[in-house]
């Protein structure tokens, strides 16, 4: 028997009764984690935050985000991340390059082997962090450090975030038939109802049957 919640995105994962996927790592937590989602709307498009998700694990997270930010809208993929693996870096004001405010230091010297970090901007308060590039770097320090050199002269930037890849959890390019399932998903859009032309054309056939 199916493990039965109020959530139909749990419903539709057909656990068992009684069974709860386990807590990654910390297992003494009585909640979910936070993980953070970012949407890509069609191929070429940087991908943008727009959201959280609370889940178990990452693999839940990203079935939850598929569930709650790709059903509606235009989706060729679709990252997360743990919330507790992102850096962020002070607000600066609208119309300021947040990479001028900050004292970054240049690392003295390499003593690991550099790894790809995830960058993504934030142009406007009130806007969404959109993916401005990869940088490779030894820590986030460093990191922040390449993506001011790299793309610190594409402002305004009042805010940047920084995530390792490796704790990126990445739809890949064989998973884009899970959104395939209507072209452009116009049957998920409630535009596409037009709700209230049925409603209008089903009262002009009926407004002379009797009572």
């Amino acid at each position: 028997m199916s493990l039965k919640s109020l959530d139909p995105r749990v419903t539709r994962l057909n656990l068992p009764e009684g069974e709860v996927p386990p807590m990654e790592e910390k297992s003494e937590l009585d909640q979910f984690e936070t993980y953070e989602v970012f949407h890509q709307k069609k191929d070429g498009a940087a991908h943008t935050y727009v959201g959280p998700v609370h889940a178990p694990n990452e693999d839940v997270a990203f079935l939850f985000a598929k569930e709650q930010y790709s059903r509606r809208f235009a989706c060729v993929g679709l990252w997360i991340a743990r919330t507790e693996n992102i850096q962020v870096t002070p607000y600066g004001n609208d119309g300021e390059i947040v990479y001028d405010m900050l004292r970054v230091e240049e690392p003295a010297q390499r003593s690991e082997q550099p790894e790809p970090y995830e960058i993504f901007h934030l142009k406007k308060r009130g806007k969404a962090h959109a993916h401005a590039g990869r940088v490779m770097a030894t820590s986030y320090i460093e990191a922040l450090q390449e993506a001011k050199q790299q793309f610190g002269d594409k402002g305004p930037i009042v805010n940047v975030w920084v995530v390792k890849s490796s704790d990126v959890l990445q739809s890949a390019e064989e998973d884009k038939d899970m959104w395939t399932t209507v072209p452009d998903k116009k049957y998920r859009e409630a535009i596409a109802y037009k709700v209230m032309d049925k409603i209008t054309k089903y009262k002009e056939a009926h407004k002379n049957t009797p009572a």
